[in-house]
């Protein structure tokens, strides 16, 4: 999740988290849920989330240009026993030109 620069103040990062163990689970959660129900096909029922969000996130370096921009969030979820990771990326996926970036081996997600 690195790459981004806010050095230059345009965008945020900013986190939510739900703890919905014995209480009413919000939409969000709801969501999450039915996600990787159908991505897993099994039952799944959270007790704790919490989503991360880049917003407007300029690529690093930022001093040479902070117009192109990407949103792009983190989900992580468990139920206790098994947990999952949801990448989120605005419509499009990410915009970022990974050819002019200083390293050339960009993987976007997870190893």
């Amino acid at each position: 999740w690195d790459n981004a620069d806010f050095s230059r103040g345009v965008g945020t990062t900013f986190y939510q988290e739900f703890s919905t163990l014995n209480t009413a689970k919000p939409p969000f959660v709801r969501d999450v849920e039915a996600k990787v129900q159908r991505y897993l096909r099994s039952s799944y029922s959270a007790a704790w989330t919490l989503k991360i969000t880049w917003e407007k996130a300029p690529v690093y370096a930022a001093r040479t240009d902070t117009r192109k921009t990407v949103t792009y969030q983190a989900v992580l979820t468990t139920d206790g026993f098994r947990s999952y990771i949801l990448m989120l990326y605005q419509n499009g996926g990410m915009q970022w030109d990974y050819t002019r970036l200083t390293s050339t081996n960009v993987l976007i997600g997870y190893t």
